[in-house]
């Protein structure tokens, strides 16, 4: 993919990884849209500042009514409560699906009709290794990533038809301000955006972005016990 002829649009773009990402996308000679619920949050020189709330089906239109020329949909915008799915009020839980799942569903029906006329492309769900375990917190955002995780394999298949490619990013905590109040090992989000839109060039349906990643990946295979062995000691 010649990334001096795609026109992307990424969600989320004004701060964190997706301002990482139109970076790195403008970097290497795209058209960009930088996608934000308040465009002035948006202070990135050669992009296009574009109003966007996922979770608003009006404001999803309306963007893709303007961004006409897209070809790569970067699925960015996020959230993270922290909400129990047990003892959380169901609003916050409420909210990680909206955002993850019904606002990524809801720009793909938008956007997957757009890039399919204009000879096709790619679209990129920012995903993460919580889409394969749960660590003990933040239930609904894990279980939310997990249902975001079978949409793009879903709607990867039903795409492949139209030409629009369909690949998920899978990543561990990163240095953004969503993940300031965790401990963690974190990765640097610039490095992240290099490996996801090297992934995209490559043509890569899965992109495994950190070592813990690709250990989750690996523990699939093992089941329960491998993935969650503190059940077995109890």
């Amino acid at each position: 993919m010649d990334m001096t002829k795609q026109v992307a649009v990424v969600s989320g773009a004004n701060r964190g990884l997706g301002k990482e990402l139109a970076l790195e996308l403008l970097a290497r000679g795209a058209k960009v849209y930088a996608g934000a619920r308040n465009p002035e949050s948006i202070h990135l020189p050669g992009a296009i500042p574009l109003q966007l709330d996922i979770t608003d089906p009006e404001s999803v239109k309306a963007a893709a009514e303007i961004a006409v020329d897209a070809t790569l949909l970067v699925n960015n915008a996020g959230s993270s409560t922290g909400a129990s799915l047990l003892t959380a009020e169901l609003h916050d839980i409420h909210l990680e699906f909206n955002t993850h799942v019904f606002g990524t569903l809801s720009m793909i029906r938008a956007f997957a009709p757009v890039i399919e006329n204009n000879g096709g492309g790619s679209i990129l769900n920012i995903l993460s290794a919580l889409s394969w375990i749960n660590t003990g917190n933040s239930g609904a955002y894990s279980t939310a990533k997990s249902a975001q995780w079978g949409l793009t394999n879903a709607l990867r298949l039903e795409l492949a038809a139209k030409n629009v490619r369909v690949a998920g990013l899978h990543v561990a905590y990163m240095d953004t301000d969503m993940t300031a109040g965790i401990e963690a090992p974190k990765s640097n989000p610039t490095d992240i955006a290099k490996t996801a839109i090297d992934g995209i060039q490559s043509g890569l349906y899965e992109i495994i972005a950190d070592e813990v990643s690709r250990g989750v990946q690996q523990g699939l295979a093992g089941g329960v016990s491998a993935l969650y062995p503190q059940l077995l000691q109890q």
